[in-house]
């Protein structure tokens, strides 16, 4: 099993979904776990399940994390949210702020963390991606043009960590049974013009060759292996569970 005493994480997004597996197997492992999410109740609530630390924070306003620091070994880039529209009927605004969220503030995060990852010689970040990092699919302009920019980000995190001991990977899921997933159904049946029964069947498990939706444990069961020491050698991956999805 992979052991991660005496290591610090910080996983955004971390009081549901993906971001609470990836909180709850790093503790598992050991770790200290520092819960940021937008929702403080709620990440309250998973900080003290997993004695560990809740940090309310806004991703989108990026200018307050321009001067952050962060001690932590592991940063899990998580945090996201999903818009469903055509591309002219997509909001300026909105467009903007998926951006700022989902590949700024990764950014932010990355250089807050990394000058303390350099000094101990140790460091993991963990961007979780999407298969729509690597394919696209229509009506998703933002979140497709944000997860192909955290890719790039998390490639070059590699390369300039590397000789201090840091590893940057991405995972790439495919739908994921999260809140996310769920509060996109509506738009998806709008836009394809079929009903919400049909959405899951018809759209999200349409490109997979196993027809389920990914379970957030198991996405987090591929973080903590890469956080962990046996993961020193891989670096720069991106690393798809998709059922089959990107072999297309």
């Amino acid at each position: 099993m992979t052991d991660l005493s005496g290591r610090r994480a910080l996983v955004t997004g971390g009081a549901s979904g993906i971001g609470e597996a990836c909180a709850r197997a790093f503790a598992e492992a050991g770790a200290h776990v520092t819960i940021a999410d937008l929702n403080g109740e709620a990440a309250e609530r998973v900080a003290a399940e997993l004695d560990g630390e809740a940090w309310q924070v806004d991703l989108g306003d990026t200018a307050a994390l321009a001067e952050l620091s962060l001690d932590a070994d592991i940063l899990v880039n998580n945090a996201g949210i999903q818009h469903v529209r055509p591309i002219e009927e997509f909001e300026p605004e909105r467009f903007a702020f998926i951006m700022r969220l989902m590949l700024e503030s990764p950014f932010l995060l990355i250089r807050a963390a990394l000058p303390g990852m350099y000094e101990r010689g140790f460091g993991r970040v963990v961007n979780i991606s999407s298969v729509h990092g690597l394919r696209a699919s229509p009506f998703k302009s933002a979140y497709v043009a944000a997860k192909h920019g955290l890719e790039g980000l998390s490639k070059v995190t590699a390369l300039e960590g590397g000789p201090h001991g840091v590893t940057s990977n991405c995972i790439n899921p495919a739908y994921v049974r999260t809140p996310l997933v769920e509060q996109q159904i509506a738009d998806q049946a709008r836009l394809h013009g079929i009903s919400e029964a049909e959405v899951v069947p018809k759209v999200m498990l349409t490109e997979s060759a196993v027809k389920r939706l990914v379970e957030p444990e198991e996405v987090a069961s591929l973080a903590l292996w890469l956080a962990g020491p046996a993961a020193g050698m891989v670096t720069g991956a991106s690393y798809t569970i998709d059922g089959g999805w990107s072999a297309r």
